[in-house]
C-alpha cells in the first residue's frame, strides 16, 4: 500500500472550480492560454496556489480553444515544440513575477491521450518542456507504462505516474473515451473507490472487469468533472481515513 501520494487537478480552465478545489489537493497544472485561460486566469491560479501552498505546473494543450484542446491536431513537429515552450514559459514567467515557481508539466488533453501510445508525440512535447526556461529541471506526469513515461526517462527527465480518480479504464491501461456514457466518474464514492484502489492494491479495475496493475505517484481529479469539488474532497477525506499522506510529489 502506498504511504505517500500526491494529489492534483487540472485548473485555470473556466469550471469556476479552482477555489472550491484547491485546498484539497497539492499539486494544481495550470491552462496557460491556448486550451484555455489567460494571463490573468494563470495569475490567479497561481496565486491561489501559492496562498494553500499547492504546487504549481504548466498544462499546456493544442491551440484549440473552440474543442478544449481535446481533438488531436496535425501540426509540424517544430510547431508543436514551440507551442508547448511558449505556454510553459508564460506559466513561469507570471509565477515568477509573483514569487512562485513551477515545477512540473502535464499535458491537456488530446496531447496527453496521443502521448500514451505514440512516442514522436511524446517526444516533441517533451523537447517542448527542455526548450522552456529552466525546463529540464521540471517533472515531467504521464500516465504508467505509456510512451511518455519511457521517452522522458530516456531523455534524462523526471517522471511523476499518474492515475485518474474520474476516468474508466480501458483494459488496456487507457482511459475510455469521453463520448462513452459512464467513462467519466461522477459520484464521489466510485472516484473514492477508485482512489483507495490505486493506493491500496497498486491498480484499478477496468470497465471490462480486470485489474490493471497501475503503480502511480499522483492521483488526478479534473476540474471540469461534474461535481468535482465534492469528489476532490471525498477522495482527500478517504485518503486521509486510510492514513495515507497527501503531498506534493516532489518532497
Amino acid at each position: 500500500m502506498a504511504r505517500s501520494i500526491d494529489f492534483n487537478s487540472d485548473l485555470g480552465e473556466g469550471a469556476g472550480t479552482d477555489a472550491a478545489i484547491m485546498p484539497v489537493v497539492t499539486s494544481a497544472n495550470i491552462a496557460c492560454g491556448e486550451h484555455a485561460g489567460n494571463d490573468n486566469t494563470m495569475r490567479t491560479t497561481i496565486e491561489l496556489a501559492m496562498r494553500y501552498r499547492v504546487a504549481i505546473g504548466a498544462h499546456p494543450g493544442y491551440p484549440d480553444r473552440e474543442r478544449f484542446g481535446r481533438v488531436p491536431m496535425d501540426i509540424p513537429a517544430r510547431e508543436l515544440i514551440e507551442s508547448i515552450r511558449r505556454q510553459i514559459d508564460s506559466l513561469i514567467g507570471i509565477a515568477g513575477r509573483l514569487g512562485g515557481q513551477v515545477t512540473h508539466v502535464k499535458a491537456h488533453g488530446a496531447l496527453y491521450n496521443q502521448s500514451e501510445r505514440d512516442a514522436a508525440i511524446a517526444r516533441n512535447i517533451i523537447f517542448g518542456v527542455q526548450a522552456a526556461t529552466g525546463g529540464h529541471e521540471l517533472v515531467i506526469v504521464a500516465p504508467p507504462g505509456s510512451a511518455m513515461l519511457e521517452e522522458a526517462k530516456a531523455l534524462g527527465m523526471k517522471v511523476a505516474r499518474e492515475g485518474f480518480v474520474d476516468r474508466a479504464y480501458e483494459p488496456d491501461g487507457t482511459l475510455q473515451s469521453r463520448s462513452i456514457a459512464g467513462s467519466v466518474l461522477t459520484h464521489s464514492a466510485d472516484a473514492v473507490r477508485q482512489a483507495l484502489s490505486f493506493v491500496k492494491n497498486g491498480g484499478v479495475t477496468a470497465v471490462d472487469g480486470t485489474f490493471l496493475k497501475l503503480e502511480v505517484d499522483t492521483l488526478c481529479v479534473h476540474g471540469d468533472t461534474p461535481g468535482a469539488a465534492d469528489i476532490a474532497r471525498a477522495v482527500r477525506d478517504a485518503l486521509s481515513s486510510a492514513k495515507v499522506k497527501v503531498a506534493p510529489f516532489r518532497t
